[in-house]
């Protein structure tokens, strides 16, 4: 039981543990965006540097199937690296990402918060909820939310962590932990009726201070929306030792 499988160099097949919360047949860009992570992981590794930011843009729904992920060097400088990754299905790109790596050094950290709260302990509502036993991705996770809730509209703040591989047979990292469930900031924190509206993401920007270092994440997610039809979502990112960085995602905003 894993999110994907491996075909071949670059080549997996999703499982139904993708499947997002609008179509069964299309996938929720977390795994996604995971497996981009996976894959530039793989891309020209370098000592000494580190990811940094991952910006993905979206540019269909990723249906519930083959995936092939092409990655490239777009600069490979002496502090800095950018490498790019285009996911297709069928000849048809879905998405496209590029990320930074940055070179360690040694400097005076500021200091940041902790986290809002420790991970609370399960419960039988988020189990039934949506989230818990709606969809494929939602059933892939651990829910633990410390404020808002699975069914409620506003802001909130929660702690996740992947149940199941993401890769088969391939052990997953920190980071790809974090990548899987930052895209979540907006169906925590969503601002409007799921049942009467339509609010998915066009885009997931992480920009990130340190490497998250536990199997647990925790995002303190906000949602606004604008009178025109689009909104922002914006989620801190913690670890079990404090916070990492931040995720931010624009939103198309429409009636059912």
């Amino acid at each position: 039981m894993s999110m994907y499988t491996r075909l071949a160099e670059g080549r997996y097949l999703a499982s139904e543990h993708t499947q997002g919360p609008w179509d069964p047949a299309t996938q929720h860009m977390g795994p996604v965006t995971a497996l981009i992570v996976h894959e530039l992981a793989r891309t020209a590794p370098r000592p000494g540097l580190e990811p940094s930011r991952l910006v993905v843009d979206v540019f269909a729904p990723v249906p519930v199937a083959e995936l092939e992920i092409e990655t490239d060097v777009a600069r490979d400088g002496k502090r800095v690296q950018c490498l790019t990754a285009s996911v297709s299905s069928g000849g048809r790109e879905y998405a496209r990402a590029s990320a930074w790596r940055i070179r360690e050094a040694a400097t005076p950290a500021t200091p940041v918060p902790g986290p809002p709260a420790p991970v609370p302990p399960p419960s039988a509502e988020q189990a039934r909820s949506w989230l818990g036993s709606g969809f494929g991705y939602g059933k892939a996770l651990d829910w633990r939310f410390v404020t808002g809730g699975p069914m409620e509209i506003g802001p909130a703040t929660v702690w996740g962590r992947l149940t199941i591989p993401l890769v088969e047979g391939e052990e997953m990292t920190p980071l790809e932990r974090l990548a899987v469930f930052a895209d979540s900031g907006n169906g925590v924190s969503f601002a409007v009726d799921f049942a009467t509206h339509v609010f998915v993401n066009v885009d997931l920007t992480i920009s990130l201070f340190r490497a998250p270092e536990s199997e647990w994440i925790c995002l303190d997610a906000e949602t606004v929306i604008g009178p025109s039809g689009r909104g922002l979502t914006r989620s801190t990112l913690y670890d079990e030792i404090g916070q990492v960085g931040t995720a931010t995602q624009t939103l198309f905003i429409a009636p059912r």
